[in-house]
């Protein structure tokens, strides 16, 4: 397999994941490139590589002078969330494969024109939910493959977390309709995608209650989702960033006719329940996570996740969270955004809505 040459856009708080992922697949790529506005945070990521691999990567601050200069395959976006639409779409016009960090998009028209000309221009659109490269997870969904919890009934992803102010003024981008979205969007949507594939991946109905409590921001600090799959499954979500005084849990909890699978820790990946009518060949497996603590508390997904990415990209394959899979995690706050704004349940498929029909009053507790 011939080296692909990938670039990384944006040097903000995640861009350390991307580079240890590049870095830790050196054998199948090489970051050649790494672009911020603030140049000394694309130097430091540039040192970074460097330090790990031997290898320095170009500095650029803007992105459209990299695309136009430098011969890459693919490119990361790991800007503000508001910037992933339009970075990404700039990056598939010039025939990249984009891997892009979640959300892909905060409106349904830019995530669905994203799926539309990466299809056109036949390049390979990656969305990171890295968490489904936890390893509890991938043991669920083995269980799931293999029909182990019989007929699905319900499941439940709980995000308890505390953000607090500074974390908010750190970077002003955070918790505003035009760049981010409230917990939901930028706190839950990982445990949201996970609920959503472990059900089936076809959402159905939404409904939702969201509010404002404590954080001087324009979205939410605390949602509720309630969502009917098409399979009859019903999904629920608790997600607030004002759990006192620290993050307490991640979890992810699936109940089928014959089984039951709970994955706690702080960030979804301890193993904490593990019951089944039958037994099978991976319980032995299974036995080794139980309880454990990551050293990682928040995991090694990004590493996985690039790897799977690298090598749809070389053979022309699908990574296993594409931008079909991307985007439903996405539609489901977005269907709990419209679903707050109107008091009414809201219809996945139908769904056309963006964070920018939302106001502070939206979300503002009386």
């Amino acid at each position: 397999m011939n080296q692909i040459h990938h670039a990384l856009i944006g040097c903000g708080r995640i861009s350390k994941n991307h580079i240890a992922a590049a870095a830790a697949n050196r054998d199948i790529m090489k970051l050649v490139a790494v672009c911020d506005p603030v140049t000394e945070r694309a130097e430091e990521k540039a040192a970074d590589y460097f330090a790990a691999t031997g290898e320095k990567p170009a500095v650029y601050a803007d992105y459209h002078k990299m695309l136009q200069e430098l011969d890459v395959d693919s490119c990361a976006v790991a800007t503000e969330s508001g910037y992933h639409a339009r970075i990404a779409l700039d990056c598939i016009r010039a025939g990249k494969n984009v891997l892009v960090e979640k959300p892909m998009a905060l409106s349904t028209e830019d995530a669905e024109r994203m799926l539309t000309e990466a299809k056109q221009r036949g390049v390979t659109l990656g969305i990171c939910h890295q968490n489904r490269f936890n390893p509890p997870v991938r043991q669920l969904h083995k269980a799931l493959d293999d029909g182990r919890f019989g007929k699905l009934v319900s499941g439940s992803a709980r995000i308890l977390w505390n953000r607090t102010m500074p974390y908010y003024r750190q970077a002003p981008w955070r918790g505003t309709w035009a760049l981010d979205g409230g917990t939901l969007m930028n706190q839950c949507i990982h445990g949201i995608d996970l609920l959503q594939w472990s059900l089936g991946g076809e959402p159905d109905t939404i409904m939702a209650m969201t509010g404002n409590f404590l954080r001087d921001i324009e979205a939410e600090d605390f949602g509720a989702i309630l969502i009917r799959f098409k399979n009859g499954a019903i999904g629920t979500v608790v997600g607030t960033a004002c759990v006192y005084p620290k993050n307490l849990e991640e979890t992810l909890s699936i109940s089928g006719e014959t089984g039951t699978c709970v994955i706690g820790g702080v960030a979804v990946n301890r193993m904490e329940t593990w019951n089944f009518a039958s037994a099978a060949e991976q319980d032995a497996e299974v036995e080794t996570l139980a309880g454990a603590n990551p050293k990682d508390v928040y995991g090694s997904g990004h590493t996985a996740l690039y790897r799977n990415f690298m090598n749809a990209v070389s053979t022309h394959t699908q990574p296993l969270v594409d931008g079909e899979e991307g985007i439903k995690g996405m539609k489901i706050v977005l269907a709990a955004y419209k679903s707050q704004k109107t008091g009414l349940p809201v219809k996945f498929d139908d769904l056309q809505f963006s964070t920018l029909e939302m106001t502070r009053e939206d979300v503002k507790v009386k």
